[in-house]
């Protein structure tokens, strides 16, 4: 009596076999096929992500190089420029230096040739002053010593000694 096994009906095993085999048939004959195609399909897209994935990251990484590459290009185009661009600046400054040279020079020679020009000028305006005076001064005094005619006769006389007759 300890042990007290119930027994199924065997009716019900039965019945619960076929249905399990139906079940099973029409599961294997119409399900089964669409089920493991659809897991198949499900796989093959998920590997087919993967291997794009993959793709796209090795894509990534030279394009991550070429941008590099590109970057490093223009830096170096960047310098040579901007190197360019200085050296440009100092030869437009160095021609700059020479020609304001050169005008300071030219402006210097003019400068001396106006001063040289206006002095001698200067010199023949003075020059011109003393012979007037002189000439006013000598006709003042000749005016004033030959005042009487016994003097004038005796300055023609002392003239006429110095004057030497070939």
């Amino acid at each position: 009596m300890f042990l007290n096994i119930v027994t199924p009906p065997l009716g019900l095993f039965f019945w619960q076999f076929v249905v399990f085999v139906v079940v099973l048939f029409v599961l294997s004959r119409y399900a089964w096929k669409p089920i493991t195609d659809a897991l198949k399909d499900r796989e093959k897209s998920i590997s087919d992500a993967l291997g794009q994935a993959e793709k796209a990251r090795v894509e990534m990484q030279q394009l991550q190089s070429n941008n590099q590459k590109l970057l490093d290009e223009a830096r170096m185009e960047r310098d040579k420029m901007l190197k360019a661009a200085q050296k440009t600046a100092d030869d437009i400054r160095e021609e700059a230096r020479k020609r304001t040279e050169a005008d300071v020079k030219r402006m210097l020679e003019e400068a001396t040739r106006a001063i040289e020009t206006e002095k001698q000028s200067a010199i023949e305006g003075i020059k011109k002053q003393i012979s007037t005076l002189s000439v006013e001064i000598a006709t003042t005094l000749l005016k004033r010593e030959l005042s009487a005619p016994e003097q004038q006769q005796a300055l023609v006389a002392d003239l006429i000694k110095d004057v030497k007759l070939n």
